[in-house]
């Protein structure tokens, strides 16, 4: 089960956009969004800095009013995603993806027709990550063991500790703002199954798991 942002989907145009939406240089909002990762804080304060109250929801429809509602396609799909997903249902692994996704990204996600089984977001649960319900969720769409599901994620709050506490396995991509900048934490060298640094990384995985 895959994780969307960071995992699958480059996010450099998304938070490139909301430097726009802010109206402050992309580098400005780029290095201050790493430095509250960076000092453990919910990445919102990020946005707090250059608009004190914002409220993610709020602006994300205020976006959709003004004809500019986040969006991303084929081209900010990361070059090894669709042939990894493809790859491992060729050796007949199930492949499902969720994140803490809007319904309007799950619509985009399914209409890039990726080589997936399952395709759900946070918006259609109507529970969010990290909250052990949503791996609960997880759990019970997946056709097998909870020990046999491999939660891929680039977040160890958001994915690799919460799905580990429900029972899965895990591995951690190193990916993405949260995958760089905290790689040398304690919690990322011992808490994954497996530490990655690319999706095709997978396949061997895999068959080396399964004989």
């Amino acid at each position: 089960m895959f994780d969307v942002g960071e995992t699958l989907v480059d996010e450099t145009r998304e938070y490139g956009t909301w430097a726009d939406w802010l109206g402050v240089p992309r580098h400005t909002f780029s290095t201050v969004f790493g430095a509250v990762i960076a000092t453990g804080r919910d990445y919102r304060e990020a946005f707090q800095a250059f608009k004190p109250g914002f409220e993610l929801s709020r602006e994300r429809q205020a976006r959709v009013e003004a004809g500019e509602a986040e969006t991303y396609g084929e081209d900010d799909l990361y070059p090894d995603a669709r042939p990894a997903l493809g790859k491992l249902r060729e050796m007949g692994v199930w492949v499902g993806v969720v994140g803490n996704q809007t319904v309007r990204s799950g619509r985009i996600l399914r209409s890039l027709e990726l080589p997936t089984d399952f395709v759900a977001t946070s918006d259609d649960w109507v529970v969010s990550k990290p909250a052990l319900e949503f791996f609960v969720r997880v759990v019970e769409v997946a056709p097998c063991d909870t020990e046999e599901i491999v939660y891929v994620g680039d977040r160890i709050d958001n994915d690799i500790a919460p799905a580990k506490a429900v029972g899965m396995r895990t591995a951690h991509i190193q990916r993405g703002p949260w995958g760089w900048i905290l790689r040398d934490t304690e919690e990322v060298a011992n808490l994954p199954d497996w530490r990655i640094k690319g999706l095709s990384e997978l396949t061997d995985i895999v068959a080396a798991e399964n004989g």
